[in-house]
């Protein structure tokens, strides 16, 4: 156990959004240590060419993370082909931006359903699991789990919500031998964070934020940091670490946002931007179906 590139060989692990992004990198990650992986995610063609490439016995399931059925469904089918899941790494995510007055209402919802609901889906369906192997469910939140920002009123939303029931969950967990970890990240070279560099709103965001905090960080970065603090069980991981600082001081935050705002964007017309990014679409799409 000294080794921490072997405490997870030969364990089966969850990642779901696995498709693309940080996802896929983290599948990476996880697979050179010699995990087996369940890749978990919308777009069925870039799942299995991730699952493909990995060096472990790795395999894909198309699912839609907020179906409480068809994830039940996979959980069983991942336990008899993989083993039991030790590692749940809840990725999956969307994001919009624009003014919340005139966003589209099934866009802002999807949102919620699939960041918030879709993680509590995650979580419920693979506890049965993490509890027989005293395993570890990391949940993927943001910069925006500890400050509000304008334009992307559903996102934050979500990521505040996704903070708080991963706070619940290690309270309830921890008697129990089960680790609960949050991920707090910011701006990552996924498509996602490419296609909002594409919209006027959220350029004009990323360039009222101080400069450190409009970096973009490698997706293979972040996946190293992450999978890190899962070998380490370790409650938190702040990829930039200065987030560390920014929670610090989180309560005096919607001030000088609120200002700021006030000073710069409202002066501006924006549209909403829908969905973002490939996955975005995919997300759209399985809504749309479901409905």
């Amino acid at each position: 156990m000294t080794d921490r590139k072997h405490v997870l060989s030969g364990r089966t692990a969850v990642v779901t959004g696995a498709a693309r992004g940080l996802g896929q990198a983290v599948a990476h990650e996880l697979a050179d240590r010699g995990v087996r992986v369940a890749l978990l995610g919308l777009e069925e063609e870039a799942l299995a060419r991730t699952a493909h490439h990995l060096p472990t016995a790795s395999h894909h399931w198309h699912v839609d993370v907020t179906d409480d059925e068809a994830m039940a469904r996979v959980a069983e089918d991942i336990a008899r082909r993989l083993g039991p899941v030790s590692v749940v790494v809840a990725n999956a995510g969307v994001a919009e931006g624009g003014p919340f007055t005139d966003s589209d209402p099934d866009s802002w919802r999807r949102v919620i359903e699939v960041n918030l609901v879709g993680s509590a889906v995650t979580a419920r369906t693979f506890l049965p699991q993490l509890l027989r192997t005293r395993g570890h469910y990391l949940q993927i939140a943001s910069l925006a789990s500890i400050g509000a920002a304008p334009m992307m009123s559903a996102y934050c939303a979500s990521k505040a919500g996704v903070e708080s029931l991963a706070h619940s969950l290690r309270a309830e967990l921890a008697p129990r031998g089960v680790g609960v970890g949050i991920a707090y990240l910011n701006w990552i070279d996924t498509d996602m964070i490419r296609d909002a560099d594409q919209h006027a709103v959220l350029r004009e965001l990323r360039a009222h934020m101080p400069p450190p905090a409009r970096r973009t960080y490698p997706a293979q970065y972040v996946a190293r940091r992450v999978v890190t603090a899962v070998e380490r069980r370790s409650h938190s991981v702040y990829v930039p670490g200065w987030l560390r600082c920014v929670q610090a001081v989180r309560a005096a935050l919607p001030g000088p946002v609120a200002r700021l705002t006030r000073r710069e964007l409202i002066r501006s017309q924006f549209t909403g931007t829908g969905l973002l990014g490939a996955g975005g679409r995919a997300a759209e799409s399985a809504g749309r179906s479901r409905a």
